[in-house]
């Protein structure tokens, strides 16, 4: 019986690992647990670097035509959160984005993939800028991987727009959060 039960566990614990191991995941080598003056917007009194994280997936569940990232801040006092990154249409041969790929002048993206419109107005990556004073913002940067190669939205599209599309074309999803805090002035 002993010999039945630890067969069973070795088992239990094997399919467990291995499942884990080919789940859709998104994962960063510049981000650790709180977002930097690197990452931090450029505007709206910050005066950080504005640049986008490098960014790297696997695992896309079978069937996935395509890609798209967002960075949302459900802490924003808005009453709705912040869109500060909306990406899409990035194809199925990419697995990455290098650092800084969020600056739409630098061309850094996968060919095809689109950089629409934030909450700061523009395209392209905005990084965290929460109120001076302010409790931590969660940052959530999301991958999803998408069941059509084209969303059949441009650049000029608004996170909402896009959000809704994404939703009914997401096929499975990945996130990191980070945390951002700006200091009251003394």
């Amino acid at each position: 019986m002993k010999k039945l039960q630890i067969t069973l566990l070795v088992f239990l614990l094997t399919s467990t690992l291995i499942t884990a191991q080919n789940t859709f995941t998104l994962k960063s080598s510049d981000l650790g647990g709180e977002a930097t003056k690197i990452t931090e917007f450029n505007g709206f009194g910050c005066t950080g670097d504005n640049q986008s994280p490098q960014l790297s997936w696997a695992n896309a569940p079978e069937g996935t035509k395509s890609y798209a990232i967002t960075m949302y801040d459900p802490d924003a006092p808005t009453g709705s959160g912040w869109w500060h990154w909306v990406l899409f249409d990035i194809p199925t041969t990419a697995t990455q984005l290098v650092a800084n790929a969020g600056n739409i002048n630098l061309n850094l993206t996968p060919e095809g993939a689109i950089q629409s419109i934030t909450d700061y107005g523009s395209k392209g990556y905005g990084g965290p800028c929460p109120p001076k004073g302010h409790s931590l913002h969660q940052y959530i940067i999301t991958i999803y991987a998408l069941k059509t190669d084209k969303l059949g939205l441009n650049a000029d599209t608004n996170a909402a727009i896009v959000g809704y599309n994404l939703w009914n074309n997401t096929l499975a999803k990945a996130s990191i959060i980070n945390y951002y805090q700006r200091k009251k002035d003394k």
